[in-house]
Order: structure tokens, then sequence, then C-alpha cells
């Protein structure tokens, strides 16, 4: 047996590992940046970052890093350890949201909007499936589901439908986009997060790919651990 199929550590693969990381994050920031381009509506987060962008007249990028850095703080009571992906994903997403938003341009006609919509969610699978096999540490927003699944002992599923269902109130209330795209979003999105967590899974992982969806068996709530 190879040295790479003994290692439970994932360490062999770091090269790859660091590549999916970044090359996921990045994907998911041009996937979120497609979606406001779009125009019909935005995942639960975008939506509240959104709302809040509209009345700082900070960028909506900017909101996305503020927001996760505030999320990050809240690990420390619900004793979360942040990974190097954590702080990756603080950073990247909003500047790569912001840099998509100043290369696209806005459109108008249906037909551009709807392939541009379906286009951006695929992005996002495939982009959730890329990062979270890397497997170097959830998102702020995952972590916080996490957490208070930890401290609370309530299902994950129904954590992080209540913490989804807040933020889109709030954002809604500020102004964000909510539309046919954040129903679009909410379906898709785990089908396409698992086919991808699959697809991109690392021989010799210590972890299966099933393991880092919530919802499914796992021996720890570290690793249940759903797209954001």
């Amino acid at each position: 047996m190879s040295i790479t199929r003994r290692s439970g550590t994932g360490r062999p693969h770091l090269p790859r590992r660091l590549a999916q990381l970044y090359a996921g994050l990045v994907l998911y920031g041009v996937s979120m940046g497609l979606m406001v381009r779009a125009g019909l509506g935005l995942e639960p987060w975008s939506v509240f970052n959104q709302g809040i962008s509209r009345h700082t007249g900070l960028s909506i990028g900017t909101v996305t890093i503020i927001s996760g850095a505030l999320i990050l703080l809240l690990w420390i009571p619900l004793r979360q350890r942040p990974g190097l992906g954590t702080v990756s994903n603080v950073v990247i997403l909003g500047l790569v949201m912001d840099g998509t938003l100043a290369v696209v341009p806005a459109v108008d006609p249906p037909a551009v909007r709807v392939p541009l919509l379906a286009t951006a969610v695929l992005l996002n699978g495939a982009a959730t499936g890329l990062y979270l096999t890397a497997r170097f540490g959830a998102g702020p927003r995952d972590g916080l589901m996490t957490g208070l699944h930890r401290r609370t002992g309530r299902p994950v599923r129904l954590v992080r439908t209540c913490i989804e269902l807040t933020v889109l109130a709030v954002g809604f209330a500020l102004g964000g986009s909510l539309g046919i795209g954040t129903v679009v979003y909410a379906l898709a999105i785990g089908p396409l997060a698992q086919f991808f967590l699959r697809r991109f899974a690392i021989e010799g992982s210590a972890e299966r790919p099933s393991t880092l969806v919530a919802g499914s068996p796992a021996p720890s709530p570290q690793r249940a651990i759903l797209p954001e």
C-alpha cells in the first residue's frame, strides 16, 4: 500500500488540497457576484449583506467580509476553532465578489438573466464541493451553525433553517433581493453540493464526502458542514 493511501491526515495531498481550497473560494465568490448580476434573488446571507450594503454605502463584498469577521467572533463562546479555510473564506469571498461585479456588467433581458442565474447556482455547487473536500475548516457561517448545534443539541438542519430564515427576513426588510433565484438556490444547492463533494473527494481522505454534508450520518457535528 502506498504512503498516500496509508495516510489519514491528507498530508501527501497538501498541494491538491490547497489548490481545491482556493479554487473553490474564488469560484464561490464569482458565483455570488453572478447571482447579484442575474437580479433574480440571492441566497440568504447575500440578501442580508446586500440589505446592509444599501444602508451603509459599502460594497456588498466589503459587507460580506465584515459580517464574516463578526460571525467569526461568535465562535469564541461556542468554542469553535477556525482553520486556514475559515480565515481565507472571510477574506476571499468578498474580494472576489466585488471583483466579479466590477467586471460583469448588469444585464436586463430575461433570456440572459435566467441562464446567468443557472450558471451561478451550478458554479456555487462546484465551488462548495471543491473547498469543503479540501478539509481546511468550515466557513464562518457553517461554524456558527455547527457550534450552535453542539451547544443547544438541536438538529443541524433545524439550526441552519432558523439561522437562514432569520438572516433572510432581516436582509429582505433592509432591501435585499429576494426572488425566484432564492428559491432555486435553496432547492438546488443541496443535491449539487452532494454531487460535487463526491466528484472532488480526495483519495485517501479520512472522511467520506457524505459526512461533509449536514443530514448525512456523521460521528461529530464538526463534520456536519453545509455549503454557505
